[in-house]
C-alpha cells in the first residue's frame, strides 16, 4: 500500500491508538495530512498544542452524528475507526449509549467512506465481541456485523476489521492504575488473580491495523498472535520492576467481566487462514439461501477449541517484565529509579 500523499482519518484520534499512530508516522512522509476526529475539544486542543505540527488537522465532531463524519472524511484516502465506548462497566450501566456510539456510529463512519470513495478503511474491534457476555462486547460483536455487511456493497471502498486483545497501558487499563496505586503506596487491585488477558503493545495494534490495510479483502477481520498472563502476574511484575513492597489486594469482579477473553470463536478457528504472526478470518460471503448449504455438513465442532487467552502462550512474571519494558514510560521509570 502506498501512503506517499495519501490523507488519513482517524476517529476517536485522541486516544492512545491515535496518539501512537501520530507517534509513528508525523516524521516521515507516508502522510501528507493525518485528519483526527473526536468530540473531545480539550483533548484536541492539548494535542494540537503538543505536536504544533500542520500536518495534523483535527475535527471536533461525533461519531453518531453522520453529517459531521461525512464532512471531516472529504478527500481521505484511509480511515482507522478507533472511535468507541470501551469501559465495560459504564458500558453495562448504559447500554443504550453503547449502541449509539459503537454500532450506529461505525455504520455512520463506514457510509460516509463509501460515499466518500475512501480507499480503505479499518475498524477496530476486541476479544469482548467474542462470545460476549456484556453490553461493550455484545455492541462491538455488532459493530463487526455491520462491518461484514457493509463490506458486500462497498463500490471501491476496502472495509476490514482488526480484533485486539489488552492494549497495554491504552486509556483505561489496568497497567497506568497498578503504577498509580505503587506510587502512591496503596494496595494493588485485583478483581480475581486467575483471570487471564492478551498482552499487546500499542505498536502491535498498530502494526496490526496496518497489515490489516496492506492485505484485506472486504469482510476480513484480523488477529495477532499474542501471549496471555494472568492478573496475579502482571501485577507482580510491576511490583518487581518498581521494586514495590505494596500488598496485592483482591477485590472480586467487576460487572461484565469474564476469567478469560477470546480472540478467535471455534467456528471461526476452523475458517481462518494462518498468516504467520496473524490470523485472518474471512468474511461469511453466504447468501439468504442458507438451505443451499444445509446438506455440506460441518466440522465437528466438538473437537476445535476457540482461541482465548487460557490457552495461548502464557507469560511468566520473568516474560511479562520484559513485555512491560517495551512500554516507554515503564522504560523511562524504572531508569530513573
Amino acid at each position: 500500500m502506498k501512503l506517499k500523499n495519501k490523507k488519513l482519518l482517524i476517529t476517536g484520534g485522541t486516544g492512545s491508538f491515535g496518539n501512537a499512530v501520530l507517534a509513528r508516522f508525523l516524521d516521515t512522509d507516508h502522510f501528507s495530512e493525518i485528519r483526527i476526529f473526536s468530540r473531545d475539544e480539550k483533548k484536541q486542543d492539548d494535542l494540537r498544542r503538543k505536536l504544533s505540527n500542520p500536518k495534523v488537522k483535527f475535527y471536533i465532531g461525533d461519531v453518531r452524528d453522520y453529517t459531521a463524519v461525512f464532512n471531516a472524511m472529504r478527500g481521505v484516502d484511509y480511515v482507522f475507526h478507533a472511535a468507541a465506548l470501551k469501559q465495560v462497566p459504564s458500558c453495562e450501566f448504559f447500554p443504550v449509549e453503547a449502541v449509539k456510539t459503537n454500532v450506529l456510529g461505525t455504520e455512520n463512519v463506514l457510509e460516509a467512506a463509501i460515499s466518500n470513495n475512501v480507499a480503505n478503511v479499518v475498524v477496530l474491534s476486541t476479544d469482548k465481541a467474542v462470545y460476549p457476555i456484556n453490553a461493550m462486547g455484545i455492541s462491538k460483536a455488532m459493530m463487526e456485523k455491520v462491518l461484514v455487511a457493509k463490506s458486500r456493497n462497498a463500490g471501491n471502498t476496502v472495509i476490514s476489521g482488526t480484533r485486539y486483545g489488552n492494549v497495554m497501558a491504552s486509556r483505561g487499563s489496568v497497567i497506568p492504575l497498578f503504577v498509580e496505586q505503587i506510587q502512591q503506596g496503596a494496595p494493588l487491585t485485583l478483581t480475581d488473580p486467575n483471570m487471564t488477558r492478551f498482552m499487546m503493545t500499542l505498536e502491535d495494534a498498530v502494526d496490526l491495523v496496518l497489515f490489516a490495510f496492506n492485505n484485506a479483502r472486504p469482510g476480513d477481520m484480523f488477529v495477532q498472535k499474542a501471549p496471555a498472563a494472568t492478573i496475579e502476574v502482571l501485577a507482580k511484575a510491576v511490583k518487581e520492576l518498581y521494586k514495590s513492597d505494596s500488598e496485592i489486594k483482591v477485590i472480586g469482579t467487576r460487572h461484565g467481566e469474564k476469567l478469560y477473553e477470546s480472540l478467535l470463536t471455534r467456528e471461526e478457528v476452523i475458517k481462518a487462514e494462518d498468516l504467520g504472526e496473524y490470523y485472518r478470518i474471512p468474511a461469511d460471503n453466504r447468501d439468504l439461501n442458507y438451505a443451499n448449504y444445509f446438506s455440506k455438513g460441518e466440522v465437528d465442532m466438538s473437537k476445535v477449541e476457540d482461541y482465548h487467552s487460557h490457552n495461548t502462550d502464557r507469560l511468566d512474571v520473568e516474560g511479562m517484565k520484559q513485555l512491560l519494558l517495551k512500554l516507554e514510560f515503564i522504560r523511562e521509570d524504572v531508569a530513573n529509579q
